[in-house]
C-alpha cells in the first residue's frame, strides 16, 4: 500500500526545514488579486512618506485666481476652492489617513487582545463582567459611537485616533475570547500549569501566539475600517480639522461645488475608495493564505 505523504514534508525529508512563512507567502502570491492590493498598498505609503518630495505643489498654498480649475497639465487633478492642488493633497491625505488607520487598530488590537484573553482564561465573573461590556458597545454603530466620544474628548486628529480605536475594541476582544476558550484546554497549557508557570506567562507565550492569523487578518481590514470612519468623522466636521489635508475633509469642503466643481469630490471619493477596497482584498488574501484547513 502506498501512503501519499502529507504536504510539506517532501522539501523536509530531503533536508530542506519546513517554514510556515514560505508556505504563507507561496499561498499568498498566488492570489494575484491580493498581491496587486498589497504592492498598491507598499506603493501609497511610500508616496505618503515622500509626500514632500513627491507631491507637486504645496497642500495648503493656493491662489485664488485657480480656484475650482478643472484637470489641467499643470494641475493633474484640478484646484479645489482655495486654487490648492487636489493632487498634493491627496498624497498628503494619505499620511493622515494611514496614520489614523495604524494607530487606531494599534489600540484596538492591543487592548482587545488583552481583555479577551484575561475574559476567557479567567472565566466566571470576570469573563461575564468584560464581555457584557464589550456587548452594550456592539449594540451602538460604531460610528454613532465614535462622534460620542468625539463629543466628550473634542476635534482633531488626536482625538480622532482614540476615539476610533476605543469603538473597534469589542470586535478583537471577542475573536481573543473565542480563540483562547479553544486552546487553553490543551494539553501543552496544562503541562505549562503544572510546571509553574505563571498566569500572564501562559497567556502570552503558549495563547496568544496561537490566535496571531484571525487578529492578523481582522487588523487588515480593521485598517479599511477606521479609514472609513476617519473619513466619515472628516466629511461631518468632527476629525481632521482644515487646512489640514484629509480625504474625509476634502470631502466635506467640496460637496457644496458638487455641481460646477465635482472633481473636488470624485477624487478623494476615489482615494478612499481605492485605498480600503485595497485593504479588503488584502485582508481576503491573508485569510486564505493563513487558513491551515485551505492548505494543499
Amino acid at each position: 500500500m502506498v501512503i501519499a505523504a502529507e504536504p510539506g514534508w517532501e522539501n523536509a525529508a530531503a533536508g530542506q526545514q519546513y517554514s510556515f512563512w514560505k508556505e504563507f507567502w507561496r499561498r499568498l502570491r498566488k492570489n494575484k488579486t491580493a498581491l496587486a492590493s498589497l504592492i498598491f498598498l507598499l506603493v501609497l505609503v511610500a508616496v505618503a512618506l515622500l509626500a514632500p518630495w513627491v507631491a507637486p505643489c504645496d497642500p495648503y498654498l493656493g491662489e485664488m485666481s485657480l480656484a475650482l480649475k478643472g484637470p489641467s497639465a499643470s494641475h493633474w487633478l484640478g484646484t479645489d476652492e482655495l486654487g490648492r492642488d487636489i493632487l498634493s493633497r491627496i498624497i498628503y491625505g494619505a499620511r493622515i489617513s494611514l496614520r489614523v488607520g495604524l494607530i487606531a487598530v494599534s489600540i484596538a488590537l492591543l487592548t482587545g487582545s488583552f481583555l479577551g484573553a484575561v475574559a476567557a482564561y479567567y472565566g466566571r465573573w470576570l469573563d461575564n463582567l468584560i464581555m457584557r461590556f464589550m456587548d452594550i458597545m456592539l449594540a451602538f454603530p460604531s460610528l454613532l459611537l465614535a462622534i460620542a466620544f468625539m463629543a466628550v474628548l473634542g476635534r482633531g486628529i488626536e482625538n480622532a485616533i482614540i476615539a476610533i480605536g476605543i469603538v473597534s475594541v469589542p470586535e478583537y476582544a471577542r475573536i481573543v475570547r473565542g480563540a483562547v476558550l479553544s486552546v487553553k484546554e490543551n494539553d501543552y497549557i496544562q503541562a505549562a500549569r503544572a510546571i509553574g508557570g505563571s498566569d500572564l506567562r501562559i497567556i502570552f507565550r503558549h495563547i496568544m501566539p496561537n490566535v496571531l492569523s484571525p487578529l492578523i487578518v481582522r487588523a487588515t481590514l480593521g485598517i479599511s475600517t477606521a479609514i472609513l470612519d476617519t473619513a466619515a468623522l472628516g466629511f461631518l466636521g468632527l476629525g481632521v480639522q482644515p487646512p489640514y489635508a484629509e480625504w474625509g475633509t476634502m470631502l466635506g469642503a467640496g460637496r457644496a461645488y458638487l455641481f460646477n466643481a465635482p472633481h473636488l469630490v470624485y477624487f478623494p471619493g476615489l482615494a478612499i475608495t481605492l485605498t480600503v477596497l485595497a485593504f479588503n482584498l488584502l485582508g481576503d488574501g491573508l485569510r486564505d493564505a493563513l487558513d491551515p484547513r485551505l492548505r494543499q
